[in-house]
Order: C-alpha cells, then sequence, then structure tokens
C-alpha cells in the first residue's frame, strides 16, 4: 500500500509519501516522487504513530451507571470517595471483564499502548494484567501501595509486578514516604508517578519529592510552577474532559508556550470513555473557549510522540523505512494535517496497514 499526502511524527510534519509491505514502512519519500508498483493500492491520508492514552484509570470501567455531581475529592480521593466504594463493592472477575472491555474499545481506535495508574496494591496490579493479555493494547501499570505507612516489602512487590508507581497525590502521603518511594522505583528502573495540584494548589516543593517521571494535572498550577516542573525535567499528563466535570482545566496554552513535555490521558473510565480522539477535539476547543488556543501541533505531538518518548521507545514515534513504528493512516484532507487529526479523527477513519485497508481492523 502506498500512502500519500501528509507525516505526522517525532520528526515533525510535512508532505510525503509511506510505503507499506504488510505492516512495515519500507519506504518514505516526497509526494510526487514514487515509483509506481502494479497491483499497488494508493491510498491519501496522514500517516501518523499509533496514539498512546497517556493517563487512565481502567479498574473503574466497571462503573455503569451515572456518577454523582460531586467534588474531586468525594468523587476520588481515597479511601472512602465514590470511585474507592465502586472498586470495594465490584468482584475481581468484573472488573477485569471491564477493563477487558475498554481495552478492546482503546485497540478499535487505533491505540496502541497506555498508562495506567492501578489501585488496590499488587492484586490490582494483577488484575489489569490479566485484562491487558491478549488485547493488543501495550499497558505500563503504574501500581498503587495499600498499606499506610509504606511497607517497603509491599512497594518490592508492585515493582516486581508493575511498571512503577502511581500515586493519589503528594497531600496524600507523607513527605519523606514521597522520598523513600522515588527513590525504590529510580533505583528498579521503573517509573514513579503522581496527580498533583488537581483540586487546588500544591507547592512544587512537594509534588517534586522523589523526583517523579510523571505529574498528572496541575489544572491549579501557576505559571512560576510550571517552570519549576520543566526544570525538573518531569512530564504531565492532561485529562481535560475529566478535569471540566469539576470546573477546571490544564494550563495547556502556558505547558505549551513553556515548553513542557506533555501527554494526553482519558483519566477515569468511569467517567468517560477512553478515546484519545475525544480527548484531542475536546482539548483543542476548549482552549479556544477559555480564550486560550492551544496549537494542534503541540496536542497531536502530545497524542503521537510525546508519550512513546515517555516510555522510552522514541522509534516507534519515528515513521522511517524499516523502524519500530507501526503506523496508522488517517483518511483525512492533508493540507493542514494536525488541525486535522485534532479536531476530525475517527476510528472509522482509520487504515491500519496489513489489514487490507479495513478501518478499525486489526492488523
Amino acid at each position: 500500500m502506498l500512502v500519500e499526502g501528509a507525516i505526522v511524527d517525532l520528526e515533525g510534519i510535512r508532505p510525503g509519501y509511506v510505503r507499506f509491505e504488510g505492516p512495515t514502512v519500507v519506504e518514505v519519500g516526497q509526494v510526487g516522487t514514487a515509483s509506481r508498483k502494479p497491483g499497488e493500492r494508493r491510498i491519501r491520508g496522514i500517516v501518523v504513530p499509533p496514539p498512546v492514552n497517556g493517563h487512565t484509570h481502567l479498574g473503574d470501567a466497571a462503573a455503569t451507571v451515572e456518577p454523582p455531581a460531586t467534588t474531586v475529592a468525594e468523587m476520588v480521593q481515597p479511601p472512602d470517595g465514590f470511585k474507592f466504594r465502586l472498586l470495594r463493592d465490584t468482584s475481581p472477575t468484573r472488573k477485569v471483564a471491564a477493563m477487558r472491555r475498554a481495552l478492546d474499545r482503546m485497540r478499535r481506535e487505533g491505540i496502541a499502548a497506555a498508562i495506567d495508574f492501578r489501585e488496590e496494591g499488587v492484586e490490582g496490579v494483577r488484575m489489569l494484567r490479566r485484562a491487558a493479555a491478549r488485547s493488543g493494547i501495550d499497558v505500563s501499570v503504574l501500581g498503587r501501595p495499600l498499606r499506610r505507612p509504606v511497607d517497603p516489602r509491599e512497594v518490592a512487590g508492585l515493582l516486581a509486578e508493575g511498571d512503577g508507581i502511581g500515586l493519589s497525590a503528594a497531600r496524600d502521603e507523607d513527605s519523606d514516604e514521597l522520598d523513600r518511594i522515588g527513590a525504590a522505583c529510580h533505583s528498579a528502573g521503573k517509573r514513579y508517578a503522581l496527580h498533583a495540584s488537581e483540586a487546588e494548589r500544591e507547592s512544587p516543593d512537594t509534588y517534586l519529592r522523589g523526583r517523579p517521571d510523571l505529574l498528572v494535572h496541575l489544572t491549579c498550577a501557576t505559571t512560576a510552577d510550571l517552570e519549576q516542573v520543566r526544570a525538573a525535567k518531569t512530564t504531565v499528563a492532561v485529562c481535560a474532559r475529566s478535569n471540566a466535570l469539576f470546573g477546571r482545566r490544564p494550563p495547556l496554552a502556558e505547558l505549551a508556550r513553556l515548553g513542557v513535555p506533555t501527554i494526553l490521558g482519558t483519566d477515569n473510565a468511569m467517567l468517560h470513555a477512553p478515546s484519545i480522539w475525544r480527548e484531542l477535539e475536546f482539548d483543542y476547543v476548549s482552549s479556544r473557549l477559555a480564550g486560550a488556543p492551544v496549537p494542534a501541533a503541540f496536542l497531536a505531538r502530545a497524542a503521537f510522540v510525546e508519550p512513546w518518548r515517555w516510555l522510552g521507545r522514541a522509534g516507534f514515534a519515528s515513521v522511517t523505512a524499516g523502524g519500530e513504528a507501526r503506523p496508522i493512516v488517517v483518511r483525512l484532507p492533508v493540507d493542514d494535517p494536525a488541525y486535522q487529526l485534532v479536531t476530525r479523527s475517527t476510528e472509522h477513519l482509520i487504515v491500519r496497514p496489513g489489514s487490507r485497508g479495513r478501518p478499525g481492523a486489526s492488523p
């Protein structure tokens, strides 16, 4: 298959063609210079690395009714927020089945990887591992210790089973514990992440303890706070649709202006479908509505490039001949590819090379 149009990847946004053999990129070049091969399918579109969902809580996908309209704390704060009551009252079998359904939707929408904050200790990590097996989604599972004060043996167990630790918030933990957890993660070569400045502003001196690899939300952060985050070389995950339910929004325009590495997530599966395409469009439109527009190219990079860099797999974000990436093709006009991807993409427009061109089909 030969795709002529545009490429959006680690190297930027540019016109070009991409030739595939099955799902593999075998040739990349300038538009209009591709040789013709008998019987080869030729289409117009945008070639892009598969998106990554940069922040999920898939365990609460088991929710099937409208959640209450309440505060962030009453919704998700441990141990008695709505989410944690839901997790306690739902059997492991139902939770695994719900996570599997959420992952299947993500796969159908072209998502290739996800970064999940998985509650419920070691058993929570194991449940998500079972759900993700054979899902087609590469899930990085950031577990959360149950015991307080934190038990080093439980942390070691989480790091043995998962890909790191994902905490609720710095204010929920003893500051020395943050240092110890961060050190344990880095010593094991795993990731350390936490929510920060979500419901109210917190000092960066608190949530940067332990040298986190990822901070989530920062909806209440000031410009000075974001400058400290940038100086710490920490990536930020934003979840605009989730924040909007609580009357907040991420500082996308400031993150873009400051050049803070940013990735997009869909947050709690009990609140929203885990669709990165919906997230992209909402981010763009809501930032315009707020009078703080964010460039479409910044959002495209946050969905297709920066998460792969954070995962340590930058090769998956680069569309090159013989490279690691298995790009998808989105059949949209190519004159302004970042804008098209951010505002007009749906799973129905996706072609996966190697799948005979069926939108939404697996390779």
